[in-house]
């Protein structure tokens, strides 16, 4: 039987039809209201609108659950890696030994960037910010590889487009950062695997080879799995409905990246370290800083506890917490920092008053303490966001492209002057 809701306006009332999704989702399609009763919908940020049916990712703010394609996160970040994440979000399924290594070795055919994009790094300051140096070069592929931007490429080609974008895109972040610290250029080494790949390219010096670690390469890894994708989020929407007007890839990705950048989305682990510094340059005392968090008449916030969307907890941070913590034990690690941290943490879990409110550390608050820990600078942290996120974006635009989706036109309802009359400049 069809389920329907109903709007009375006016006198006059108007059935909508009610649809289900997998995980018993209810959303009320109101994609004929205007036509039938001459009214839109107002929802300032989109917070209650679903702009598109998806079978990529699911999430539970109220219950803390997070899966891609059905698959729990926990299974996936305990036993999985961000390659076989990575093909499960891009292709629809977890693949078979085959399947992954002609994956792996797509994507690694496609590591290099032309030789021509080093001109662009040698054109930024020394000091650019890797998000935007990112943020451009990835935008830039689509004019060394021009046959992307042909909207109705085959499946072959799309593809080609999509392990050039998953190939390249820890050379360029890695040689952002490269270009951030005047260090020379590391170029990939396709015997590692996708995230000891990376590191090696951040860290490598001529004068000093890079050890990898194997604790510090799986947490990594295990980061990327749980960035990897958070349904319709500020960026990913941007990619979507960048997409919808047939921008290429390499262009919504692009935008998906700027707009990850913002600090209410992407920065949250930037944020966690700068507040951790903030407290130090007070003197370190704890206790103090806890205490004007629970003043509500004091602007001070603890950043990397809570969440917008999850309201018991982050299923991720239960995850990332243990590697966190092997991290920080291999590394042996001595950060005023981090034992800033590591007392805040201690607060948030024992005291009443952040259990009640649900105000437990999440992925942002350990995923800054990892990357501070593996002396990653605070600028970088967003574009190891993005890194995670590239394979969920990816998906994304795949899915919105392949249901051959109407492109993105929000409504608005107009509160500005009316018939203002037209003066002419000599009489203003």
């Amino acid at each position: 039987m069809e389920d329907f809701a109903e709007v009375t306006y006016n006198g006059k009332t108007f059935k909508l039809p009610v649809t289900t999704g997998t995980e018993n989702e209810k959303a009320m399609d109101i994609a004929t209201l205007r036509s039938a009763s001459g009214l839109i919908t107002l929802d300032s940020g989109f917070k209650n609108t679903g702009a598109t049916k998806s079978s990529i990712t699911f999430l539970d703010g109220e219950k803390g659950i997070l899966k891609y394609r059905g698959y729990a996160i926990e299974d996936l970040a305990e036993k999985s890696s961000f390659m076989e994440v990575s093909h499960l979000l891009i292709h629809g399924h977890l693949p078979n030994k085959t399947e992954l290594e002609s994956f792996n070795n797509n994507i690694k055919k496609h590591t290099l960037v032309h030789e021509d994009m080093r001109k662009f790094f040698d054109a930024y300051p020394s000091k650019a910010h890797p998000m935007g140096v990112v943020a451009s070069l990835v935008c830039s592929l689509s004019t060394f590889y021009p046959e992307s931007q042909n909207p109705n490429r085959s499946k072959e080609e799309t593809m080609l487009t999509i392990y050039r974008l998953m190939g390249k895109m820890p050379t360029i972040s890695a040689w952002a950062y490269k270009n951030l610290v005047g260090h020379p250029r590391v170029y990939p080494t396709n015997k590692l695997d996708y995230a000891a790949n990376f590191l090696n390219m951040m860290f490598d010096l001529p004068s000093q080879k890079y050890e990898l670690n194997a604790a510090v390469v799986k947490a990594l890894d295990m980061l990327l799995i749980l960035h990897a994708d958070h349904e319709q989020n500020c960026s990913t929407s941007t990619v979507r409905i960048v997409g919808s007007s047939q921008a290429n890839l390499y262009s919504s990705i692009s935008a998906g990246v700027v707009a990850l950048w913002g600090p209410l989305h992407g920065g949250a682990n930037q944020a966690v370290i700068e507040m951790l510094e903030k407290i130090q340059k007070d003197g370190g005392n704890v206790e103090k800083w806890i205490q004007k968090a629970k003043d509500k008449n004091d602007p001070f916030r603890l950043m990397g506890f809570g969440h917008r969307v999850y309201k018991n907890f982050d299923p991720r941070a239960k995850i990332i917490k243990k590697a966190c913590d092997d991290v920080l034990k291999e590394l042996g690690v001595q950060d005023p920092l981090i034992d800033i941290a590591k007392s805040l943490e201690e607060v948030a879990l024992s005291d009443d008053y952040f259990k009640e409110r649900n105000l437990y550390p999440n992925v942002d608050f350990y995923s800054g303490i990892i990357y501070k820990a593996l002396g990653i600078p605070t600028e970088m942290f967003t574009v190891m966001f993005a890194l995670g996120r590239l394979p969920g974006w990816i998906s994304q635009w795949q899915e919105m492209i392949g249901n051959n989706e109407p492109i993105g036109r929000p409504r608005q309802i107009y509160i500005g002057d009316i018939d203002k009359k037209y003066v002419p400049i000599e009489k203003r």
